[in-house]
């Protein structure tokens, strides 16, 4: 399917690596000019090549997306180099393991800045330029926010965050004619998933394990498949979709897992 993307210019924030990379990829093989922001350089410009090599249009941008100045000058830089931003992918950050009996106050907050306030910063930034464009925002969120996962509080916190902000700008951003959705990953095989596995005493087994509660195909969801649909959100082709959050996972979170 053509999604007419063709020189439309996004943005994704840690698009440089995981689901983040394949959803510049995937947005690149369509045609659009992506701006992969990260707070590593290397990483940003290693994916930036990629994706040229391949035929297609990136360009790298640092910012430390926890500090608010960051998010507002990158955002600048953004507006600069291209003049206009038609969608923006909020995708950065961690399952940081910051718990309720584990962690403390101020390691909760601070994965709070790390999962959810940059996700607020670079919308608000970014703002000016998808009015003019009537452009689209895109959260990447997780099942954390609906099963929990335990110890991982701030993490399961900023997700429930990131749904409410999607049906909160949804209905915040109408009169503009932007469209706000989100989509929630469950088990996902990402090069952080692999290296989380191998610290098991026996990666195979649970991998195998965790892959047979995942209702359709009894197997993993893959980045490809992440990246699919947001390009599909960020389109035309979903032009009367917001507020939603749709759920990439294989049935994982709503359906019996034990079928």
């Amino acid at each position: 399917m053509d999604l007419n993307l063709s020189s439309k210019i996004f943005v994704v924030t840690g698009g440089a690596k995981g689901i983040g990379e394949a959803i510049s990829i995937a947005l690149a093989e369509e045609g659009a000019h992506v701006a992969i922001v990260g707070r590593n350089m290397d990483d940003n410009l290693a994916a930036v090549e990629k994706i040229v090599a391949a035929g297609g249009h990136a360009r790298a941008f640092q910012a430390e997306l926890s500090h608010a100045d960051a998010c507002r000058r990158v955002t600048s830089e953004i507006m600069a180099q291209y003049g206009q931003i038609d969608g923006l992918v909020n995708n950065a950050g961690a399952n940081d393991g910051v718990g309720l009996e584990n962690g403390s106050p101020e390691a909760f907050m601070e994965s709070l800045g790390r999962n959810l306030v940059h996700y607020y910063l670079m919308a608000h930034y970014a703002l000016p330029g998808l009015k003019e464009s009537k452009g689209a925002i895109v959260n990447i969120t997780s099942k954390t926010a609906e099963t929990g996962q335990g110890g991982t509080s701030g993490y399961a916190a900023a997700n429930g965050g990131r749904n409410a902000l999607t049906r909160e700008w949804a209905v915040e951003l109408l009169p503009y004619g932007i469209r706000v959705n989100a989509v929630a990953v469950a088990e996902c095989y990402t090069p952080l998933y692999e290296r989380w596995i191998k610290t098991l005493p026996d990666p195979e087994v649970a991998l195998e394990r965790i892959s047979n509660q995942i209702p359709l195909g009894h197997r993993m969801t893959t980045p490809h498949e992440i990246a699919c649909m947001v390009a599909f959100l960020l389109s035309e082709k979903s032009s009367h979709t917001t507020g939603q959050i749709i759920y990439v996972d294989g049935g994982y979170t709503h359906l019996d897992r034990a079928i």
